[in-house]
């Protein structure tokens, strides 16, 4: 059978589908068609390890695959569903605004980016007072590091081994991984990798050549690494001290995640640029880059994008932001994850290393490679990832409950005791 009648065979189910979702809500996508799989493996670009399910509903904390099954989610989408999958809020804000304007470029004011900027003042750290709204993370750190040369004239950056700031070009310089880089190399000039926590090593790296520092506060697909407050302190002294400037990359671990609004607030941090995306909008794509007063005024053209801050995904932020407030979310997640992290340390896994990170931005480092794990719990119910080889990696809606704590926990410890 083509491809092209599968698809129109398939979107006719799927309409039939959605017609039965709306008739009840509790009712699965069961019986949609196997066939996804295949056309995804057919015409896809082969860029991603399949997991082996087909995902085609997701409410709060829970998505369903094809054939019914659920799933306790704690990917949220590497992160992204901050308030879970199609929270009602964020749901709403998006049909309400796509229905009034969804496109408007940088050049005309809107009445929803210019809300956006005064709720975002709000929240970020001190010091940080403009905004350039991007459409992800990786377009978040090259408009950072842009910005960050821009204002020295200086094209050295420091940044850390097992570091991770995005596949574009100028980000995926910055990403020390070689797996990541070396397939396209030669990149961006001027990058030099230090360890991670290494203090000595980083007075020593930043010269008068430097003009940035990037930094995760908490290194996600590094292994979940919380950054010593020592280490990130010296980084904010020394770019003070010669003249470079401190871009903290929360692409990650921003917007409730660590149990405060950013991990920066959580170590003292007071950084020049502030890089964001991930969770802003609850699943609608969108990045951030916040400046400081030690950034220079940028000029009309020095940088630019066609679809940032458009009023659809200024609407999806803003109701995100709202609920996290309202709701006071970044303290539930520090109530909560202390307990997901008192259970998880006393798992009985003679597999289990560590237990590590801050909030809802956890790492399980085992004894051996984690892949075989993240499927067992898959298995049983539950969505994890990794971060490497033997690290399992949870980033979990901040909105989840103990219960759903309970759940992932027991899955887990059968997951790591066959």
């Amino acid at each position: 059978m083509a491809t092209a009648t599968k698809i129109r065979m398939l979107e006719r189910g799927m309409d039939q589908g959605v017609a039965q979702a709306g008739a009840s809500q509790a009712t699965a996508t069961s019986g949609a068609p196997s066939d996804w799989a295949g056309i995804e493996a057919e015409r896809g670009p082969g860029l991603y390890v399949p997991r082996g399910i087909t995902l085609t509903r997701g409410e709060g904390a829970y998505v369903w695959d094809a054939e019914g099954r659920r799933y306790l989610d704690c990917t949220a989408a590497y992160g992204v569903a901050s308030l879970g999958h199609c929270h009602p809020a964020v749901v709403a804000a998006i049909r309400r605004q796509a229905a009034t304007l969804i496109a408007c470029s940088g050049s005309f004011g809107n009445d929803q980016r210019a809300q956006l900027y005064a709720e975002m003042a709000e929240i970020l750290p001190p010091g940080l007072t403009r905004l350039f709204f991007c459409n992800s993370g990786a377009e978040a750190n090259e408009a950072a590091l842009k910005f960050a040369r821009l204002t020295t004239g200086r094209h050295g950056v420091v940044a850390a081994m097992r570091g991770f700031h995005g596949r574009t070009a100028g980000a995926l310089a910055a990403t020390w991984e070689p797996k990541y880089r070396e397939p396209f190399e030669p990149l961006l000039p001027g990058f030099k990798y230090i360890p991670y926590n290494d203090e000595a090593a980083l007075e020593a790296a930043v010269t008068d050549e430097v003009g940035a520092v990037i930094l995760e506060v908490i290194q996600g697909e590094g292994g979940v690494r919380p950054g010593a407050v020592e280490f990130l302190q010296t980084a904010q002294r020394l770019c003070r001290e010669r003249g470079a400037l401190l871009i903290a990359d929360e692409v990650q671990s921003g917007f409730g995640r660590t149990g405060t609004f950013f991990a920066c607030e959580g170590v003292g941090l007071q950084p020049d640029i502030l890089t964001m995306a991930k969770g802003i909008a609850s699943g609608f794509p969108m990045g951030a880059v916040a400046l400081g007063e030690r950034v220079i005024q940028l000029s009309p053209g020095q940088h630019g994008t066609t679809f940032g801050g458009a009023p659809l995904a200024c609407a999806a932020a803003r109701a995100t932001l709202r609920v996290l407030k309202q709701e006071r979310i970044p303290a539930q997640v520090a109530r909560h994850s202390a307990l997901f992290f008192e259970r998880l340390r006393a798992l009985p896994s003679p597999r289990i290393r560590e237990a590590r990170g801050r909030g809802f931005m956890i790492g399980i480092e085992l004894t051996e490679p984690a892949a075989p794990y993240i499927a067992a719990a898959q298995a049983r119910g539950l969505l994890v990832l990794n971060a490497g080889v033997n690290v399992i990696r949870l980033l979990p809606p901040l909105i989840l409950a103990e219960d759903d704590i309970a759940f992932a926990v027991a899955a887990l410890s059968e997951a790591l005791n066959p």
